[in-house]
């Protein structure tokens, strides 16, 4: 039965029976969205007047297409019959291979279902990566934190597997790409920068690189998702700390001083930023999906389904604010070229498709920053307080959890989807949380040496004696975004295992400790957490450090502390992680994070000095240890981090054995 069949028969006998339509559209909308952990949130765009039995079957029936939603994109079954289905239409089109890049228009870590075409075509879940496909030829590029879980979830046969960065794209072209060959691309899933490399490979191999107008994918899609429509609400000035008037008055200015008469914002964390607003529209992070145009002027206009905007955001959003539907940003982005006037636009994630519009209006295109993401990473005082608040909260939920798993693990009854469930749990008793900040890695064993693995089905294991298991989890709650990994043995762990972990806690020590001259990178302080496995002949393949949002993005720039060059100077009120890992094939993985703060250091010197404030608060499994590695100031750091984590969260523990076990837990060593 047809979407619009069924929403008529749940509206019949009811005053809206005269809204099949919209509702209908809303319903498709919502079965798109995610589910958070605050269901009636999502279901708030529906029209109030709907009575409560039919609107209990509407929440039905999008969650019964959801479920169906989720299966189509992750049938790996298909791939075969959808590569053939791509190559098919490439030939009728006179397009002889295609780039599917994982990310969407506005290149962020989180798709909609709507858009996870990398997913749905090669079986590929991870949350970066890329496919090419030609005609007789096909490979998909991955980095260092997928190289497991790729030849689990994508058939070989059908793709070559290559390091995006060790066997680069460019690589593969020039030798794949036949001479005279189109590749084509969507111009809505690509920069202009990151299009000239592959122009280059295409040069090179005698082929050309074309724009299309529609994206294959979709067009061999036949039950493709619609685009989310949670609702977008305002985000309270209590846990913002500024208010949208303040942050576009600033920014302004700052356009004003460059010489620009406007920014385009492509991301959405920077959008849900800079108007005090949060959405749902992807999973794990409380974004609204659209695009903004801030002029120098401070108005903005909004380029947003206005379905999803409830009227109490209408009302935050003010008359300053111009809702717009996404149908008519070409013509906008036009008339921003009509006057010859500078525009900015963030050469990361402006697809080529907005360049391009406003470059054929006549603008004068400047390819530069995001101007909100710098001013969004610098945490001012009430996000600061609020992000301490929610990690202690969180550090209860993760005492509980640990209490519970030692309690239950060693019996060999607890699996990793149990133990993810678990926490969740424990975490959902908070009323400020809104989410998971991400799908929980829960790994036991060998899955734990995946270094972003998802538990499902047909990969969920028992926790078993003699193994290490690795759970990085995180929360969105209303005051503040948190993340963290703790690896803990069931059972007495070998001698290699303590070895490994006590390395990359000799790394996680000195980063946390580190003292550093303001304008230091996170590029300059990576070798600190990397130095002890480094000294084994021992690293581990990703990033030692991501920035973290206030109740935004979990992994959120422009500051990281990583291998890769970074020109952004590590400054006061950045949330940054700390977790250095060892991951062993097939044996285990180890990862220690904790989220820390960027602070000024108390230090008489003639330059001025930064340091960390180390925001999380849950003990370090002791147990694997090897006390006779740790120098006496690491000693020292360790002690005194759980003698903290003891005072502060002993207090808020309201069982009596929660409380006993967390005092075993942080004794000194």
């Amino acid at each position: 039965m047809e979407l619009a069949t069924r929403v008529a028969d749940i509206l019949a006998d009811t005053p809206q029976a005269g809204e099949t339509e919209h509702v209908t559209g809303l319903i498709a909308g919502l079965a798109a969205a995610p589910d958070g952990l605050d269901r009636e949130q999502k279901f708030k765009v529906l029209p109030g007047a709907i009575p409560i039995a039919a609107r209990e079957k509407l929440i039905q029936l999008a969650d019964d297409m959801s479920a169906v939603i989720e299966q189509t994109i992750e049938d790996r079954s298909r791939s075969a019959e959808r590569i053939a289905a791509l190559r098919k239409w490439m030939e009728t089109s006179e397009i002889d291979g295609f780039i599917i890049p994982r990310n969407d228009e506005h290149f962020g870590e989180w798709v909609p279902a709507r858009t996870e075409r990398l997913c749905w075509l090669t079986g590929f879940g991870g949350s970066a990566g890329m496919a090419i496909v030609l005609a007789n030829r096909a490979a998909i590029f991955i980095d260092g934190r997928y190289t497991l879980q790729v030849r689990d979830q994508v058939d070989t046969d059908l793709l070559e597997t290559r390091h995006i960065t060790d066997e680069p794209a460019t690589d593969w072209l020039r030798d794949a790409l036949p001479a005279g060959a189109r590749l084509g691309f969507d111009p809505w899933l690509h920069t202009k920068s990151g299009l000239k490399s592959m122009e280059r490979a295409c040069r090179d191999a005698g082929g050309h690189l074309v724009a299309v107008a529609e994206n294959p994918v979709d067009a061999i899609w036949s039950d493709q998702p619609s685009a989310p429509l949670a609702p977008v609400q305002p985000h309270d000035g209590k846990y913002a700390g500024r208010s949208s008037t303040d942050k576009r008055t600033e920014l302004a200015a700052k356009l004003t001083e460059d010489g620009h008469a406007a920014a385009v914002i492509s991301q959405p964390d920077s959008i849900a930023w800079l108007l005090n607003i949060r959405g749902a529209d992807v999973p794990r992070t409380p974004l609204p999906l659209g695009f903004a145009v801030l002029h120098q002027t401070g108005l903005v206009d909004l380029y947003m389904d206005d379905r999803k905007i409830l009227d109490e955001t209408r009302t935050h959003l003010g008359n300053e604010v111009s809702i717009l539907s996404p149908a008519e940003l070409a013509a906008g982005l036009a008339a921003l070229g009509g006057a010859g006037q500078k525009v900015l636009v963030d050469d990361a994630s402006s697809v080529a498709w907005i360049t391009d519009r406003l470059a054929e209006g006549g603008a004068d295109v400047v390819a530069g920053s995001d101007p909100c993401s710098l001013p969004r990473a610098l945490k001012n005082d009430t996000e600061m307080s609020g992000t301490r608040d929610a990690h202690i909260r969180d550090g209860v939920a993760m005492v509980r959890f640990l209490r519970w798993l030692d309690d239950n693990a060693p019996g060999g009854t607890v699996t990793e989807s149990q133990a993810a469930a678990k926490l969740q749990a424990f975490r959902a008793e908070d009323a400020l949380i809104r989410d998971l900040s991400f799908d929980t890695i829960s790994g036991s064993g060998p899955n734990g040496a995946i270094v972003h693995y998802r538990v499902s089905p047909e990969t969920d294991r028992t926790l078993q004696q003699g193994e290490l298991f690795l759970l990085d989890s995180g929360a969105q709650y209303l005051d503040g975004t948190t993340d963290i990994t703790r690896t803990m043995p069931v059972g007495t762990p070998t001698d290699e295992m303590r070895d490994r972990f006590t390395l990359v806690l000799k790394g996680h020590i000195a980063l946390a400790t580190a003292r550093f001259p303001v304008g230091t990178t996170g590029t300059q302080l990576d070798t600190l957490a990397r130095a002890p496995l480094w000294s084994a002949g021992l690293d581990y393949d990703h990033g030692t450090g991501h920035g973290v949002g206030s109740f935004l993005g979990v992994h959120e720039g422009p500051h990281r502390i990583s291998k890769m060059p970074s020109k952004v100077a590590l400054r006061p009120g950045m949330i940054i992680s700390n977790e250095p890992g060892y991951y062993k094939t097939d044996g285990y993985g180890i990862r220690i994070e904790n989220l820390i703060l960027v602070r000024p250091a108390d230090v008489a010197g003639e330059r001025e000095t930064l340091e960390f404030e180390t925001l999380t608060v849950a003990p370090i499994d002791r147990r694997l240890v090897n006390v006779e590695m740790l120098r006496a100031p690491e000693r020292n750091w360790l002690n005194a981090y759980h003698a903290r984590v003891r005072e502060i969260l002993t207090p808020r523990l309201a069982d009596g054995a929660d409380r006993d076990w967390l005092r075993q837990a942080t004794e000194p060593v």
